[in-house]
């Protein structure tokens, strides 16, 4: 079978599965998506839609969130993990938006990356689910998706991510990205899979990994 029959394939299965893909992260707008985003990594999202609203309550925009203080926002945040970390960057990011772009999120993957704690993929969440832009973000779990169904050779998520990109027709990218997250969970997880259940592993997983 040729690649493309295959990528054919594999997006008639997500699309059968998961016609409708809502944005997992709870958010109301641009900046409270990155927010959610930044406390997502290493993070489950249902821990970080429960932290979200705490922390939105009391600030959901860069000028009420400087307000609050990193030490504030680091005690809300602590459940979702790394909160040192993560608080740093919500506080950095909201000072720069005041400071470079009048309190809006840039509607720029190059500047969004220059944000502290933005890295290339909260960037590329940002641009295709909030602005609806063409991304293709790829985590870890997409990554293996790929790797296991043959999509990809790459050995980072960065050459993943071009050979997807690649593959998949640039205006399904967004969508199809959510349909690789809920299909991972759902039929194909790292731990406890069982190739007879998951429809795409019946006919494309790699022989190397069947046993």
């Amino acid at each position: 079978m040729k690649k493309a029959d295959k990528v054919r394939d594999i997006l008639n299965i997500l699309e059968e599965l998961y016609p409708e893909t809502p944005v997992p992260l709870q958010h109301k707008d641009p900046y409270s998506l990155l927010i959610a985003v930044l406390l997502s990594a290493q993070c489950t999202d249902e821990r970080v839609n429960k932290i979200t609203p705490l922390l939105f309550e009391r600030a959901d925009n860069p000028w009420d969130m400087v307000k609050l203080g990193r030490e504030t926002i680091e005690d809300i945040i602590r459940p979702c993990g790394l909160p040192q970390q993560k608080s740093k960057g919500i506080f950095g990011l909201s000072q720069i938006l005041i400071d470079k772009y009048a309190g809006e999120v840039p509607v720029s993957m190059e500047k969004l990356e220059e944000l502290p704690a933005v890295g290339h993929k909260t960037a590329s969440v940002v641009m295709v689910q909030a602005f609806h832009e063409p991304a293709f973000p790829v985590d870890t779990h997409i990554h293996r998706l790929a790797y296991r169904w043959g999509l990809s050779n790459g050995k980072s998520v960065v050459q993943t991510e071009k050979d997807l990109k690649r593959l998949i027709p640039k205006e399904k990218w967004g969508k199809v990205h959510l349909q690789f997250i809920y299909y991972g969970r759902e039929y194909c997880p790292a731990r406890g899979h069982h190739v007879e259940k998951c429809p795409v592993c019946r006919k494309y997983m790699r022989k190397a990994l069947a046993g």
